[in-house]
């Protein structure tokens, strides 16, 4: 059980931000193609916005075998395109992509699915840094997901940001000074 109840905008927020990010990492960071830093944002924000039809599946049972991965996906996809619908048709055609994921391209999407996990990830962090141990196995599950993304803009905040998550107060302020010394 979480320590602190999560939002969906909590979360869908800092997914948004995380994709932004990623995206500016992967072009000027990495030197790959990152894709649409606003585009990717704003799919994030609409990325779970299927749930509210389907209600959110934990990931481990999500992803525990092909044919109940594709069959929620499908799920998920029908979901999305069912809110497109709801819409009014002045707005579907802004919005809909969105909500599906058609507006981003394939290197757009990844980006995007890292910032979910990533988000998943430092949520874990924050977890374990209260003391909550029962989100320790969903840590090590998504530390073991994220490098078969093939997305180094996720390495690169993996290793340059991520270590910030697991800092008090205190050592943040006193952590650029730190860095400077070595």
């Amino acid at each position: 059980a979480s320590g602190r109840t999560e939002s969906r905008g909590e979360h869908t927020a800092e997914a948004a931000i995380i994709g932004n990010t990623l995206a500016r990492i992967a072009t000027e960071g990495v030197g790959e193609e990152g894709g649409r830093p606003e585009t990717i944002a704003v799919a994030a924000l609409y990325h779970d916005a299927s749930e509210i039809m389907t209600g959110d599946m934990p990931t481990p049972v999500k992803y525990k075998n092909p044919e109940l991965k594709n069959a929620y996906k499908a799920l998920e996809r029908e979901s999305a395109e069912s809110l497109a619908h709801l819409m009014p048709k002045a707005l579907q055609p802004a919005l809909g992509g969105y909500l599906t994921g058609d507006a981003l391209t394939g290197e757009e999407h990844k980006l995007m699915k890292a910032a979910d996990r990533l988000s998943a990830l430092i949520k874990c962090l924050e977890e374990e840094a209260a003391g909550n141990r029962e989100f320790s196995s969903a840590k090590a599950q998504q530390l073991q997901l994220l490098p078969g993304m093939d997305c180094p803009a996720a390495d690169h905040l993996i290793t340059h940001f991520l270590p910030s998550y697991e800092k008090n107060l205190d050592e943040l302020t006193r952590w650029p000074e730190e860095m400077d010394r070595n």
